[in-house]
């Protein structure tokens, strides 16, 4: 292997719960009420593309897609400034796939304002070599762009590349692009059947090993 491409959602910054508070909140202005399991249902998509989903389902007057999507991005941007922290074993994991002389990347379905927003507060800025956003391709996850594109950017081989995340839509994505996967999903996920086409399921990325980077 020459590269780990992480996402970043869910599985470097613990953004999910934040995620779920705006997207409860916008939704609710558009006469949605949805639960949290509503939108673990979305979970690893763009906002777009999650804005979409919903209208879809259940279409509101008053507001257009665009304005509602702004809304949802100001929100988690407002909550990542106040409450973002790390998930467990993001350091020694970077750290490990240094040692090992693996380049980094990061393949998020956030727009690149967030995930500046989220390097930022975290301090990791400077930790990738390439950092790709899936609003950047014409489709976003469980769809493969977004990691062909990273793989692409630091000039190595899909097949060369070890991916992990943590939601379905990204292990499809990653799975998809032809990479080893290793996936980290909720604790209450981890039974998922859907992860099963993960070469690896972890509960934490605390128990991410050197052998499974090779």
């Amino acid at each position: 292997m020459q590269a780990v491409i992480f996402d970043m959602d869910g599985l470097i910054v613990d953004s999910e719960p934040l995620w779920r508070l705006a997207e409860r909140a916008t939704f609710a202005e558009v006469g949605l009420e949805l639960t949290d399991a509503d939108c673990e249902r979305t979970m690893g998509m763009r906002s777009d593309e999650v804005i979409r989903f919903w209208f879809d389902e259940f279409p509101w007057t008053g507001r257009s897609l665009t304005e509602v999507e702004e809304r949802l991005e100001n929100r988690v941007r407002e909550l990542i400034a106040e409450r973002a922290t790390v998930m467990p074993g993001v350091e020694q994991a970077m750290a490990m796939a240094r040692a090992e002389g693996l380049l980094l990347g990061l393949a998020s379905s956030s727009s690149p304002t967030l995930i500046d927003a989220v390097l930022a507060k975290l301090e990791l800025k400077d930790h990738f070599s390439d950092v790709r956003s899936a609003v950047d391709e014409d489709h976003g996850k469980p769809h493969p762009a977004v990691f062909l594109s990273a793989a692409s950017m630091l000039d190595v081989a899909p097949t060369e590349c070890v991916a992990i995340e943590d939601s379905l839509a990204g292990v499809r994505s990653a799975r998809g692009a032809g990479m080893r996967v290793i996936a980290v999903p909720p604790p209450h996920l981890i039974d998922d059947p859907g992860y099963d086409i993960a070469d690896i399921k972890l509960k934490s990325l605390v128990e991410l090993s050197r052998d499974m980077l090779r």
